[in-house]
Parts: structure tokens; sequence; C-alpha cells
């Protein structure tokens, strides 16, 4: 399947919320078709290269479909939308169209039955009440009501301070616990780090 792309220094994870301001006229056409026909686009991280620039840059092969939730014209004239990341995709292909616009050919990554929280992901989960608290989460109306594993997982990968590369490899992760387990894993590296 074919899916517009946009490149940016973030990675997108599914339920989670992004707030976006579109400037350029590639990207305003874009929102404006995805708008018309209902359908989404791929968020993709940037590995090397710019956001705005004539060359495309290189992005990573794992991005996540985002269809847009909201829109405001904002004070500065510009275009204000907020995305929901909604399922995993991997880029097997991309081409540069005549408008500068990066598409790409995706293949959907299938995604695994979500399983109910258990009484281990409790600090996890106290961990992801505290982060709704932060104002930038809260302007985003995340952390999002967790019903299971897989919520929990993809919430806190996207909200915690990693390295883009840690969260890309979460990313590629189908089952909620070996994202879970990986992100202890981060948190106690990072806390390694703060406490050596």
């Amino acid at each position: 399947m074919t899916l517009p792309l946009f490149p940016l220094n973030t990675v997108l994870f599914p339920g989670c919320f992004l707030d976006l301001q579109i400037f350029e006229a590639r990207y305003l056409d874009m929102i404006g078709r995805c708008m018309k026909q209902g359908e989404g686009f791929g968020v993709v991280c940037i590995l090397e290269g710019e956001q705005v620039g004539k060359a495309p840059p290189m992005v990573a092969s794992i991005g996540c479909e985002a269809v847009i939730r909201d829109f405001v014209q904002q004070d500065n004239g510009l275009l204000g939308i907020r995305v929901e990341g909604v399922r995993r995709f991997n880029l097997e292909s991309t081409e540069v169209q005549k408008d500068q616009l990066l598409v790409g050919q995706v293949q959907w990554l299938p995604e695994q039955a979500d399983s109910p929280l258990l009484e281990a992901d409790d600090d996890l989960l106290a961990l992801l009440v505290a982060l709704g608290e932060h104002p930038m989460v809260e302007a985003l109306d995340m952390p999002r009501p967790v019903d299971g594993r897989q919520a929990l997982a993809n919430q806190l990968a996207y909200l915690l301070p990693f390295m883009e590369e840690d969260k890309l490899d979460l990313l590629t992760l189908d089952s909620p616990q070996q994202r879970l387990g990986e992100i202890q894993k981060l948190l106690e590296r990072i806390q390694g780090e703060l406490f050596a």
C-alpha cells in the first residue's frame, strides 16, 4: 500500500497523540487530501538529514500511521493538527513526488492481541500516571485510559525520554510483554546512569 510520509524527529506509537504545526505547502496539501478522504499518513523518524529542505531525509524503516483527530487555525496563521497513532508499518521503499512529498510502500505489521494488566505492571502504571502530571503530557490529553499491557507499553515507550534509536527498537517489538520488559531495562539503565 502507498502512504504519504511525514518525516519527523520523533517516534509515534499506536494510541498516542502528537501535535503538529503545518506550514509547508506539500504537507498542507497532504493534510487536505487525508482529511477529504478520511485517510491517514505515515509518521517516520528521521535518521539523517533535515525535516525541512530540498533533499529528503533518510528515515527509519518502521513507522506508525497517524490519523487526524483535530485541527485548529493558530494565531500565527499556521495549521495546527492533533494526530493519533493507529497502526505500525514496515517501510519497504520510498519515492519523492514532484511536489517534494515523500511517499512510501508500506506493509502493515500485525498487532498481538492485548493482554490484561498484571500486578507486576503496577509500578509502570504508577509511572505513567506520574508522567501525566507533566504539563506537556497533560496538554496532549495523555496518558489515555489503559486497559491492557499493549496500551501501557505504547504510552510509556512514547512518553518516556528514551533515545530515538531505543524508541524505534521498541516500536519493532510485536509483543506487549517484550516491549514492557525492554522498557524496564531502559529505565534501569537510566537509573544506573543517574546514580553512577
